[in-house]
């Protein structure tokens, strides 16, 4: 049904959400998951669409692939015996095959009688139920989904710090987290992806494997039978609004922890409910129905509260976590990402370990945490990752050598480097309607030498969307390294006037302003950098050091002390407060 998704507001053609922009555009933001057989064919010298679809729906072919030889096989015309294994289908969702969920008689709980040795179902309905960034036209081949998409991890702003869904993101990296995903569960085991309902009604869905008479009762839920809060949905898949009508479940099936809300401020399931309640008051019940807090299988969410404030041993936790092969693959791949803040002689022995992992989001966090290192050192680590059989990690591995000369490798590795970077320029171009895919083409051109190709496709980016911050960033760092200062201080100066809430734009500005020697002025841009982005360690950390630059090392104590109080047990805040009270 038609509704106005922003019924509230007057948003006018200036507004990035107005119908005319880039983020309401159908072509770049809806039509891969909306339709069948999407071909969006973008022309990026002319910016337009020529987009083609078998249907405007999402038809058989979305999730089954190309439906010709299954019709063959299905009147039995001429070789359909061939076609008999497959019945046509370009993939089978065979994940259920053979398989079926005993139930404990004691316990209740489920275990599958054979173990999943496939998950060709979860990852089509991946394909369109995640957030990701798609890099090719994904064929429905059957092919992995890292082949064309790229998964998010747990990040700030889109997952709270136990991973429970915050932004928009839909319900793969949320159910990549859960025990039913570890133990063989499949999408299918409770949705009907044909009729778009569940297999049963209520609890029903969740008493298909678990036993009612140990969870379908108060003994379990502690609320009155047939209440709200005796529904299973409630306690393990709390729901959120998005796009004002969209009711959408956590598919992490968690266990509420409101004690550790009252430590982390974490959300709670319970709390959810009982709004009148505090978590204190939450978590002394739950202790009081089972003589303990309640635990959960997630247990990461103490290290990436330490990784985001960047606090002092954080390095410690996500080593452990990246170990421990009983977590979440998505939460370890977080965790060996936010590495790179800690980047020591011990943590990239330890990434290096991980470049194999049997997991290939585990390797994409760990080559995203590589970036800051040395080239020598990157291509020592990287370059036979350039073979690795998931196509979005190859173009990742030539995406972290770009920088290094092809002499410099082996031929079965040149010929290697030379297709992944193919692979890479076409994973940007098929994205060139995104002003992100073209930052990402000229850091890649930049770090190839190609100078002019660079600093067109930053320009480029700036042209698709004059809002979009990275590409002044970008592209005012490309004129440092061509020592051209001034025209980055007036791209910056240009950005702040059309975006002057924009907390990168200032602290970007004020490192060119000390290159120009005008630290003064630096330190006014550094300080509005920091009044806009009060968390931001970095910033903090760069003001604090120009204030003692320029003379103003009480007041760089000062700053430091503040920022402690926001970002408390910060590593590099701490470290620079000794170093400054020693001067």
């Amino acid at each position: 049904r038609w509704f106005h998704l922003y019924p509230d507001q007057k948003l006018t053609y200036k507004d990035d959400l107005h119908w005319t922009g880039r983020s309401q555009n159908w072509n770049f933001m809806c039509a891969e998951c909306h339709s069948t057989h999407l071909q969006k064919n973008y022309d990026a010298a002319k910016r337009e669409y020529h987009t083609t679809w078998t249907d405007i729906n999402v038809a058989c072919e979305a999730c089954h692939g190309a439906g010709s030889q299954h019709i063959s096989w299905a009147k039995q015309e001429s070789g359909w015996e061939a076609l008999a294994p497959t019945k046509g289908l370009t993939h089978l969702f065979n994940d259920q095959k053979g398989a079926h969920f005993l139930i404990d008689p004691h316990t209740g709980t489920p275990k599958r009688s054979t173990p999943r040795i496939t998950e060709t179902e979860i990852q089509v309905c991946a394909a369109c139920h995640s957030r990701r960034a798609q890099l090719f036209e994904d064929d429905r081949h059957g092919q992995p989904l890292m082949d064309s998409f790229r998964p998010a991890l747990l990040d700030a702003g889109t997952y709270h710090i136990d991973g429970q869904i915050q932004e928009e993101n839909f319900e793969y990296g949320s159910f990549m987290q859960s025990k039913m995903y570890k133990e063989g569960v499949t999408c299918s085991n409770c949705h009907n992806p044909h009729t778009l309902k569940l297999k049963a009604e209520g609890n029903g869905v969740c008493l298909q494997c678990h036993g009612a008479p140990q969870f379908d009762t108060p003994k379990h839920h502690h609320h009155p039978a047939g209440s709200t809060g005796a529904m299973c949905v409630n306690c393990h898949m709390p729901s959120k609004i998005y796009m004002g009508v969209d009711e959408r479940h956590d598919h992490s099936f968690r266990i509420p922890r409101p004690a550790q809300s009252v430590v982390l401020g974490t959300p709670n399931a319970c709390n959810q409910c009982h709004t009148d309640k505090t978590a204190d008051w939450t978590a002394k019940q739950t202790k009081t129905w089972y003589g303990h807090d309640p635990v959960g299988h997630q247990k990461f969410a103490e290290t990436l509260q330490a990784a985001r404030s960047q606090t002092a041993g954080a390095d410690r936790k996500l080593i452990a976590i990246l170990d421990d092969l009983n977590q979440p693959a998505i939460a370890r791949a977080t965790a060996a990402r936010a590495m790179t803040s800690w980047l020591s002689q011990e943590t990239v022995m330890v990434l290096a370990e991980h470049l194999t992992d049997d997991d290939p989001l585990v390797r994409m966090g760990t080559l995203d945490a590589m970036q800051p290192l040395p080239p020598g050192l990157r291509q020592q680590l990287v370059t036979y990752l350039l073979h690795d059989p998931v196509r979005s990690l190859r173009i990742q591995a030539a995406q972290l050598l770009a920088d290094v000369p092809l002499e410099n490798l082996s031929e079965a590795d040149r010929s290697a480097m030379e297709k992944a970077s193919g692979d890479y320029i076409a994973a940007q171009r098929h994205n060139a309607d995104d002003p992100s895919a073209q930052v990402n083409l000229g850091n890649f051109y930049l770090q190839r030498g190609e100078f002019a190709k660079a600093e067109a496709t930053y320009q480029s980016a700036l042209q698709l969307d004059q809002k979009w911050i990275p590409a002044y960033v970008n592209l005012s760092d490309f004129y440092r390294q061509a020592e051209r200062d001034s025209e980055a201080q007036k791209l910056l100066t240009d950005g702040i006037k059309l975006l002057p809430d924009a907390a990168a734009l200032y602290h970007s500005l004020g490192l060119v302003q000390v290159r120009l020697k005008d630290l003064p002025a630096a330190v006014v841009s550094l300080k509005h950098a920091v009044a806009l982005a009060p968390t931001d360690a970095r910033y903090n950390y760069v003001y604090a050091v120009a204030l003692h630059s320029n003379g103003q090392t009480p007041q760089a104590i000062v700053a430091v002390n503040h920022a402690l109080k926001l970002i408390p047990n910060n590593a590099s805040l701490l470290e620079l407060r000794e170093q400054l009270r020693a001067e």
